[in-house]
């Protein structure tokens, strides 16, 4: 006789479509457990442990050092400046393009992301094209007493330009997914522009913006091309801490520079807790929004 044989449920097809056999899993896992372990873990433990290798002293001579203090303020100062910026452009331009249709709205996306394509040191010479003391606006910046270039104004505009993307990037697929019925219902009874925003826009992306503003602070305090152009290498004056790990790997001072990349590492660790946590938090809160 024959077995009856009858159609599987969409779930059990589902389950089956996704299952494979047990050494293919572990063949992958084992393959990206050795690829992360190469290109991860080593050299995120050879930077700590070069840190530390010649002691705690040495250590804290290096990152107490004025030239090293100087390089951390301006890194956290640009990175203060840099990341509200991109959050202001970021919100106003996912909205824009998630919310509303207008002449343009191709380009718009185009220019936001203009900055993944070219190279942070062309965009950090095009600055200096612009505002160098022989740039086209060079010789009226002089005459104002005006400094961009190898200062920090330059600085700050190299980052924003490099980190624009991160924060609109995020916000425009999680806005275009929620659609528009809520906002036209907050319209519909009443609501102004700035209330629709602050009641219904921001609560469905917080967690989104969340996100985006700490990948642009990590790309802000971790640039190196763009600033490397603008700067001016000025040690105490332009340097942010890549650059002074540059400098001090170049001079040959390899325990200074890698304590100080070592605190570039453990501030990349704390972005990386800080993205792992929002990430479970917005997973439980879309859960419950799926309950409700």
């Amino acid at each position: 006789m024959t077995a009856i044989t009858y159609p599987l449920s969409p779930a059990a097809r589902k389950e089956r479509a996704t299952q494979e056999p047990t050494w293919v899993r572990w063949s992958l896992i084992g393959v990206a457990f050795v690829f992360l372990t190469l290109f991860l873990f080593i050299p995120l433990i050879s930077v700590f442990y070069e840190a530390f290798k010649k002691g705690a002293g040495v250590y804290l001579a290096a990152i107490t050092d004025p030239d090293a203090v100087s390089a951390i303020k301006l890194t956290l100062t640009v990175a203060a400046i840099a990341v509200p910026l991109n959050l202001v452009f970021g919100i106003a331009a996912a909205w824009a393009i998630a919310k509303f249709e207008f002449r343009g709205k191709n380009l718009l996306i185009t220019l936001i992301d203009l900055p993944f394509s070219v190279s942070p040191v062309v965009s950090g010479l095009i600055y200096v094209l612009v505002f160098g003391l022989q740039g086209w606006l060079g010789p009226w910046l002089a005459e104002h007493d005006l400094k961009i270039i190898f200062a920090v104004p330059g600085i700050v505009l190299a980052t924003v330009f490099v980190t624009v993307p991160f924060i609109a990037r995020e916000l425009i697929p999680l806005m275009q997914a929620q659609g528009t019925e809520e906002e036209e219902a907050a319209v519909v009874l009443g609501a102004s522009g700035w209330q629709t925003f602050y009641h219904v826009t921001l609560p469905n992306i917080k967690w989104g913006l969340l996100y985006g503003a700490i990948l642009c602070n990590a790309r802000a305090m971790g640039e190196f091309g763009a600033v490397s152009v603008v700067s001016g290498h000025i040690r105490g004056s332009t340097n942010t801490m890549p650059l002074h790990v540059e400098i001090l790997y170049n001079e040959y001072n390899f325990a200074a520079a890698f304590a100080v990349a070592s605190l570039l590492a453990l501030l990349a660790l704390v972005t990386l807790a800080l993205k792992t946590l929002i990430e479970v938090r917005n997973k439980q809160h879309q859960k419950q929004r799926g309950h409700e």
